[in-house]
């Protein structure tokens, strides 16, 4: 990766808003986008990574009526109809994968939201989680922060497997035990049993199913769900835009519910952090890129 001089954007088509970035969100997934047999969102080479992030609407396709010039909307969006992410001055999106920024949440939080933040709502979603639901949360990263979050706030009891070291952050976020998941066999160090189980940590699903009784449910978000047994259904679950419900979640972050330890870096910075993301070392810090939005800025990208 590299930072390059991209030509300006289309003009929107029917249902389509171009923004003006001011922040882009990195994840893990970025590094899906640009290797063989990765995330295919549509990239088309010279293009920028990033599928979320907040921008400025400074353009507005046909039979668009939500939005207007001048709002600033959040968005995680695939397929990418102009061919080019988030990691730019100017990216092109689908009006029906976008939520007006509310008042209180900043742009930097804002931008660190869409990608983990639905996949946590679809996933608990998937796995009926309601009032009394015994949920298990395996891993400590975005993610599942919000999945921890989003289930305590649906009034489930919920766990989360993790490494001691996370255990205060965990707890904080309503997290009613810890159990340590890089202990051998960690399954067998808990008596706790599950109705679900949500696996946001490579490795940890077979081991994971032995803690859901009988007519359960796991679902994985890396991509290894196990053959079902014991009625136990299992799914992998792959992230869907979905503007109305990135509007619920962006207006809980408002008020304080949903909240992620963000760091902002320069473009510039991104390759280099791109690479700390993806090799898991950001300890749970969700990193985004802050752009200049002065019309003088040319568009360019990480």
């Amino acid at each position: 990766m590299e930072v390059l001089d991209l030509p300006t954007p289309r003009q929107p088509e029917a249902g389509e808003l171009l923004l003006e970035t001011i922040t882009a969100g990195i994840g893990p997934w970025d590094a899906l986008l640009h290797i063989t047999n990765g995330w295919d969102v549509e990239l088309k080479p010279p293009a920028a990574l990033g599928v979320e992030g907040v921008g400025r609407v400074i353009a507005i396709g046909a039979d668009v009526a939500a939005f207007t010039v001048g709002d600033v909307v959040v968005v995680h969006d695939t397929p990418l109809p102009g061919g080019s992410g988030f990691w730019a001055q100017q990216v092109l999106v689908h009006a029906s994968s976008a939520a007006l920024l509310p008042s209180g949440l900043s742009p930097e939080a804002a931008a660190a939201l869409p990608v983990a933040a639905l996949t946590a709502s679809q996933s608990l979603t998937e796995l009926q989680v309601a009032p009394g639901t015994r949920l298990l949360v395996v891993g400590s990263g975005p993610t599942a922060v919000m999945a921890i979050r989003l289930g305590v706030l649906a009034g489930a009891e919920v766990v989360a497997a993790a490494s001691p070291r996370h255990s205060d952050r965990l707890r904080k976020l309503g997290a009613v035990d810890i159990i340590d998941s890089h202990a051998d066999d960690w399954a067998r160090t808990t008596d706790r049993r599950f109705d679900a189980v949500l696996i946001a940590a490579d490795g940890t699903s077979q081991e994971a199913m032995k803690l859901i009784d009988d007519g359960g449910r796991l679902t994985s978000l890396t991509s290894d769900a196990p053959e079902p047994t014991r009625g136990i259904t299992t799914n992998n679950l792959y992230i869907v835009p979905d503007g109305a419900d990135l509007e619920r979640l962006a207006k809980l972050a408002a008020a304080g519910e949903l909240t992620l330890d963000v760091t902002t870096v320069r473009a510039e910075q991104a390759p280099a952090t791109e690479a700390i993301v993806a090799t898991g070392r950001s300890r749970g810090v969700k990193y985004v890129i802050e752009f200049d939005t002065s019309t003088e800025a040319e568009n360019s990208a990480a």
